[in-house]
């Protein structure tokens, strides 16, 4: 019943201030509509709190770098965004141009800066896209947040985490802050929220730049994926199970990993 009701009310909020923003996507200046957005996350963890009986608990805040920086976060749940977006002044993020696809949302994106990937247009149009967006990022010295893996993980699982992420953090010259959570076991993927309990996500020590892309890639994805697992053993009473790699789920599909999916990596 938490569930349906929270639902109904994230999609409510949702429509509401999507309507609320309209004004202002032709007002000089992207000051109002980003108040309004960061305002509409804070609702939607109130929601979360109150309705859905998800309790926030952020850590790690005192490790968040002074200027730019790149957030690399675990991406378990549909909500992982709402806990980190109003945690982190001036964030930019990355994000597919599927959000395009829902009526009015592209203007609030080029708004809020986001950096909108093309994920039709093939490797020479993502890098493209993701080049275009770093460039403004940097220039207005913001902080960006991006899900290294590319989709969304289920719970004891995870992808491989893609270079992006370095090459976004090198072009700009700036830290990169893990980040774990455990969302997922509460909210799991784009599921209706079923769990009650606490949810945590933490920033975690910053990698600085200049590191080897393959030793980065490895450095981000042991720390993230162990604290990850850390906190969903914090959040279930179990013992702490690393979670298993699987493939990339096919462009727009939800992953939902098989039998044959994990004897694949067994053999690899």
């Amino acid at each position: 019943m938490r569930g349906t009701l929270f639902k109904l009310s994230y999609w409510v909020l949702s429509v509401g201030y999507v309507l609320v923003s309209l004004p202002f996507l032709a007002w000089p200046g992207h000051g109002p509509v980003r108040f309004i957005i960061r305002s509409y996350t804070r609702a939607i963890n109130l929601a979360l709190r109150h309705i859905a009986g998800i309790r926030k608990e952020v850590r790690g805040r005192d490790l968040l770098p002074e200027g730019a920086f790149v957030i690399a976060s675990k991406h378990q749940s549909w909500g992982d965004g709402f806990l980190v977006y109003p945690e982190v002044q001036d964030l930019a993020f990355v994000t597919g141009d599927h959000l395009e696809r829902f009526p009015l949302v592209g203007g609030i994106l080029k708004k809020l800066g986001a950096i909108v990937i093309d994920t039709c247009g093939g490797g020479e149009k993502k890098a493209s896209s993701l080049a275009n967006g770093m460039s403004k990022a940097k220039e207005d010295g913001r902080r960006v947040l991006i899900y290294p893996e590319g989709h969304l993980a289920p719970v004891g699982y995870h992808f491989r985490y893609k270079s992006g992420v370095w090459h976004m953090a090198e072009a700009m010259g700036v830290p990169v802050v893990p980040v774990a959570t455990n969302i997922g076991v509460f909210w799991q993927q784009q599921e209706t929220p079923r769990a009650q309990g606490t949810a945590v996500i933490e920033f975690l020590d910053p990698i600085p730049p200049g590191l080897p892309k393959d030793e980065f890639i490895a450095r981000l994805t042991e720390v993230v994926e162990a604290r990850t697992a850390e906190l969903v053993a914090e959040a279930t009473g179990e013992p702490v199970r690393r979670a298993v790699l699987i493939p990339d789920p096919p462009n727009g599909m939800e992953a939902a990993p098989t039998v044959s999916d994990l004897a694949a990596f067994k053999k690899a």
